[in-house]
């Protein structure tokens, strides 16, 4: 397994820029994401280190060689692809020796048995064997395409959005699963998502990635609890941040079209800017300093979305559990302020005075 640094990196197509000088490097080992929306570039960018797109200008480095001139053979890395890419006239088995049936490869028949019993044994999949690929499920399907990724033994593994054609309760599934193969295994991977929730749980660094640039990179504590912009404080957590315009008066933070207030941070704050409150963050609370009413309950399970309204703004809250408000229900509320949120009127973080 190998170090990447993708150094610079543009691609222009004829009638768009996908990436503008887009760096990131991540280490021997480790789990990293690129999150964004669909469009932002995370593909080309996975296809540009692959040698499948060839880049306008920068360096792609495996363990501080350029492979630019490389051909994806030379390249040796894995490529686990949205679409399952699978032969469905062949069965699990002869899918998964495929790679290794290379005459590149010239990988004996009794190696070939050994390693791809092995990989199917990982990915829970041996019973699958003997069937035609064209049997399967969707998840039984992006097994067998993880596995003949596996079966390789690459430098690096690239996918893209391999989850995302799954429905819910295999997605969750099948992220624990990948997330504790790749750990177990070791192996180096970039993972492309436009889903917070596999960003954060599965990565052990993310580059959020917008209209074909890195706008902020980091640990998944990193992106959620400091977002550097309002694009990525919206992008993670669920349900979606709150973004309140606020003013500065007096002493006090006034969130505009509210009764809400708050003391003034230790920030530059500008006299106009917006104040960011994650959902869980505002809870109901007898004692709160604040009142709304109950206009929408979202009820979960395991916890409760509460759309509040307070003067003329509408807040989300995120509860635990069945919640015990009642729709038109007053409520009083608190607001953890150490955990707020400012962004200036050019929708970055506002730094803290002294740094």
């Amino acid at each position: 397994m190998s170090r990447v640094d993708v150094q610079n990196l543009t691609k222009r197509f004829p009638t768009v820029t996908a990436l503008q000088s887009v760096s990131f490097s991540f280490a021997h080992g480790e789990f990293f994401v690129l999150l964004g929306p669909t469009g932002a570039g995370k593909t080309t960018t996975l296809r540009l280190i692959a040698g499948l797109e060839r880049q306008d200008e920068g360096s792609i480095l495996l363990d501080g060689e350029p492979i630019d001139a490389r051909t994806p053979a030379e390249r040796d890395v894995a490529f686990v692809f949205q679409q399952y890419s699978l032969y469905p006239t062949m069965t699990v088995y002869d899918n998964l020796a495929f790679p290794l049936r290379s005459p590149l490869r010239k990988t004996p028949e009794s190696v070939i048995t050994t390693t791809v019993n092995e990989a199917a044994e990982k990915l829970r999949i041996t019973h699958l064997l003997n069937r035609k690929t064209a049997q399967l499920s969707g998840g039984e399907m992006q097994r067998v395409a993880i596995g003949r990724a596996i079966v390789r033994a690459p430098r690096l593994f690239l996918m893209d959005e391999p989850l995302s054609n799954l429905d819910a309760k295999l997605r969750e599934a099948l992220r624990v699963e990948l997330k504790h193969l790749q750990k177990t295994q070791g192996s180096t991977t970039l993972f492309v998502t436009h889903d917070q929730i596999e960003a954060l749980t599965m990565a052990d660094r993310i580059a959020v990635v917008n209209e074909g640039r890195i706008v902020q990179q980091g640990t998944p504590d990193d992106i959620y609890d400091r977002p550097d912009t309002t694009f990525v404080a919206q992008l993670v957590g669920t349900p979606k941040i709150n973004l309140l315009p606020a003013n500065r008066r007096d002493g006090s933070v006034l969130v505009r079209g509210s009764a809400i207030s708050v003391p003034v941070p230790r920030l530059a704050l500008t006299d106009s800017f917006l104040l960011g409150v994650r959902p869980e963050d505002i809870r109901p609370d007898p004692a709160g300093s604040f009142h709304g009413t109950v206009m929408l309950i979202e009820p979960l399970g395991v916890e409760t979305i509460l759309h509040l309204r307070s003067g003329e703004l509408t807040l989300l809250s995120l509860v635990p559990g069945m919640a015990r408000e009642r729709v038109g229900e007053e409520i009083r509320f608190s607001i953890v302020q150490e955990k707020l949120h400012f962004f200036g009127p050019d929708n970055r973080r506002i730094a803290e005075q002294g740094h």
